[in-house]
């Protein structure tokens, strides 16, 4: 079902979103978070892209718990990192990480066509560089992912133990996995192993966890 997302100034946006962010943010961040805003305030009417139920509280539900996941991309003055966010829908988490970090290379799947044509638009005008896939990701992984990269996103996808192994076997050494989830924690291959478990703000059930590959497994 679509949904008719209110009309918020610039100034209001970034004073609503700044106590959720985990970090400081520079105004260039909420700049382009306030872009992906705006365009997903355009699609809403005609595309779902988010439930409904959520669409009172999209700030918090969905800006703010992708921001949670900053700490886990680090950016040190090394080497940019490589982003992979599976199922990426309206944006989030991947688009939201992708205006926070914008030296990280990140890759945006989502199988769905119109998603997909949502995600190259509000890349576009919030100027991100991000690469948008059309692809459905399954245990053979689809022509168009990086070789390697440093995090897997997933949020709103629960995804067969197999498939987050195959994903992860292209992890580079110190790589993680970070899956937004409820109160159950989602199946793990005998190869994954949860590291920790983050509640998110304004919620019990909700979680972030964070996921490394073990090292005694042989990929």
């Amino acid at each position: 079902m679509a949904v008719t997302l209110p009309e918020i100034p610039l100034a209001t946006f970034s004073a609503a979103l700044s106590p959720m962010a985990p970090e400081p943010l520079a105004p260039a961040v909420y700049q382009r978070l306030f872009a992906h805003y705006e365009e997903l305030r355009r699609w809403s009417p005609r595309l779902a892209l988010i439930g409904p139920g959520t669409a009172g509280e999209v700030l918090a539900r969905h800006f703010g718990e992708s921001l949670a996941a900053l700490p886990c991309l680090p950016t040190n003055g090394g080497a940019p990192g490589r982003l992979v966010d599976i199922g990426s829908g309206a944006g989030f988490p991947g688009l939201v990480l992708a205006a926070a970090r914008p030296d990280w290379d990140v890759t945006l799947v989502e199988p769905r066509e119109r998603k997909w044509a949502f995600l190259q638009a509000a890349a576009r005008h919030a100027g991100l560089s991000c690469r948008c896939l059309n692809a459905r990701v399954a245990t053979l992984l689809p022509p168009g992912l990086p070789d390697a990269y440093e995090a897997v996103t997933v949020r709103a996808l629960r995804l067969p133990s197999p498939v987050l192994a195959a994903l992860a076997g292209r992890l580079s050494p110190g790589g993680r996995v970070l899956l937004w989830a409820g109160a159950e924690d989602p199946p793990l291959s005998p190869g994954l192993r949860l590291i920790r478990a983050e509640p998110l703000a304004g919620s019990l059930a909700r979680r972030l966890l964070v996921v490394e590959r073990a090292l005694q497994e042989s990929w």
